[in-house]
């Protein structure tokens, strides 16, 4: 899985690696031509940026989670010991599988618009009454979608042993419905939302709002890397 570094000016202070995933047709590059990294350096913020080419095809053959940890993560974790992770639409899902399949890898993610599911399950979700109330019944081994859902219902926000969760989405979004049903499940500090819909603008808005939250100020929380004594 390609990559673009932008690695912090500051040096002396602790690193923090955000992984940044794009939604399906957006490029790393979008990253930083649209000023995410930019509001980070204006922050003066000690956060080194890797956005990855996590495109379409990776999660058509459900190798995004693989990928993402072979070529990208497992490799960070030699140099990081606070990782978060960043999805926008498709990526928001990418980076919710992820954490599911590694929770004490992941300090933080932050979700903007994410892309939880298909209309129909979200629909099912909100019928029965949110995520607190959902009874998932039964999930094939194949349906990473219910499988997500399943998942978040069971987040805790004060658990250590989970990644903290940050969301942002705009009130016209077309995936709206389901990250109110997200927003149940987390801390009012942890959700901001904005006037827009599924776009670069909105997102923006939502991104300066979310650093303004100070996210990366929280207590480490993610499992240290285990010393290897020298024989």
């Amino acid at each position: 899985m390609d990559a673009l570094y932008d690695p912090a000016p500051q040096s002396g202070a602790e690193r923090i690696l955000l992984v940044m995933l794009p939604g399906v047709r957006d490029r790393p590059e979008d990253f930083i031509q649209q000023g995410f990294v930019r509001a980070l350096r204006e922050r003066g913020l000690p956060v080194d940026v890797a956005a990855v080419d996590a495109h379409m095809d990776y999660y058509l053959e459900r190798k995004v989670i693989d990928r993402l940890h072979t070529d990208v993560l497992a490799p960070a974790r030699e140099k990081y010991q606070r990782i978060w992770l960043l999805g926008i639409s498709l990526g928001g899902m990418g980076s919710l599988l992820y954490a599911r399949e590694h929770p004490g890898r992941i300090e933080g993610i932050i979700l903007l618009a994410p892309y939880l599911g298909t209309r129909g399950t979200i629909a099912d979700v909100t019928r029965d009454g949110g995520l607190a109330r959902w009874r998932p019944g039964s999930i094939g081994e194949e349906d990473d979608e219910r499988r997500l859902l399943a998942w978040l219902k069971e987040y805790r926000a004060d658990d250590p042993s989970l990644p903290a969760i940050y969301l942002g989405y705009g009130t016209s979004d077309r995936f709206a419905p389901a990250s109110a049903l997200l927003a149940a499940q987390l801390p009012g500090g942890h959700v901001v939302t904005a006037e827009g819909g599924h776009d670069w603008p909105t997102w923006s808005t939502l991104w300066r709002d979310i650093l303004d939250l100070q996210p990366f100020q929280m207590s480490p929380r993610v499992e240290p890397r285990k010393k290897v004594n020298a024989s």
